[in-house]
């Protein structure tokens, strides 16, 4: 049996504005915050001695590389990205960015924001452009039916509303 692994499909780069203040949040904090406390907590573990056994030196020096690991993710996926700052000219339509509250066949209302793929961890209503409940969704209307294919199996959707709300300044 190979290791083999296809890699994986590539991502959307499209992101909203929340989003991509989001990611740069989270990039100075980690480098102008958590790396140097990390970095000095390094020093001081490695001041006291033999590092080989010195279990706050070995993990720190862990810490440090996976800090190093997502600035380096995130300072490429901020450069890769490219931020949806404005609304759709029609916005009658389903587009990126759109609030879309689905019913289902019995009666369920589930509301949804359509979002880039790196913003899916900051709120459990938002799912992402590359998923199939966002690519059945894109450019339809409310009121139309949509048919969405799961793995377990297929479920029937009707569009109820359409949102979208202005981009914060």
């Amino acid at each position: 049996m190979s290791r083999y692994r296809p890699p994986a499909a590539p991502k959307s780069a499209y992101i909203t504005q929340e989003g991509a203040q989001t990611l740069l949040s989270e990039l100075k904090y980690l480098w102008k915050e958590k790396r140097p406390a990390v970095t000095e907590t390094v020093r001081e573990a490695a001041a006291q001695g033999d590092r080989s056994e010195n279990a706050e030196y070995i993990y720190g020096k862990k810490q440090l590389r996976e800090i190093d690991s997502r600035v380096r993710y995130l300072e490429k996926r901020l450069d890769a990205c490219v931020v949806v700052d404005r609304l759709p000219a029609d916005q009658t339509k389903i587009f990126f960015g759109a609030w879309v509250t689905l019913e289902d066949e019995e009666g369920e209302l589930r509301t949804h924001r359509i979002v880039g793929p790196d913003e899916l961890d900051h709120d459990p209503a938002y799912i992402s452009i590359d998923s199939p409940v966002a690519k059945a969704l894109l450019k339809k209307q409310a009121g139309d039916e949509v048919v969405i294919r799961l793995s377990a199996g297929e479920k029937i959707y009707f569009i109820d509303s359409i949102e979208y709300r202005p981009v914060p300044l």
